[in-house]
């Protein structure tokens, strides 16, 4: 129960990080800084490999890195579809 909990503390924090990095928020608070940190945990060790620190069982440099670029896919997707639906 421990484990789960530290899994989801790091993803956000890891969520955080990347909605600063970037300078954009990420939609639903801290859900979804929870979410956004573990899906691009996800993607940046898919991508990158486990190399470097860890936490939680999470590569920290390769979680950040997904993170980010979870979050500008994600705001250019919803960047896009609310300019379309102005228009």
């Amino acid at each position: 129960m421990l484990h789960w909990l530290w899994t989801l503390l790091v993803g956000a924090i890891i969520g955080v990080i990347a909605g600063a990095i970037t300078g954009r928020s990420i939609p639903g608070g801290w859900i979804g800084n929870i979410i956004a940190g573990l899906v691009g945990a996800w993607l940046g060790q898919a991508l990158l490999s486990s190399w470097g620190p860890q936490l939680a069982g999470m590569a920290i440099i390769p979680s950040i890195l997904g993170a980010v670029l979870l979050v500008l896919i994600v705001s250019f997707i919803l960047g896009r579809t609310g300019k379309s639906a102005k228009a």
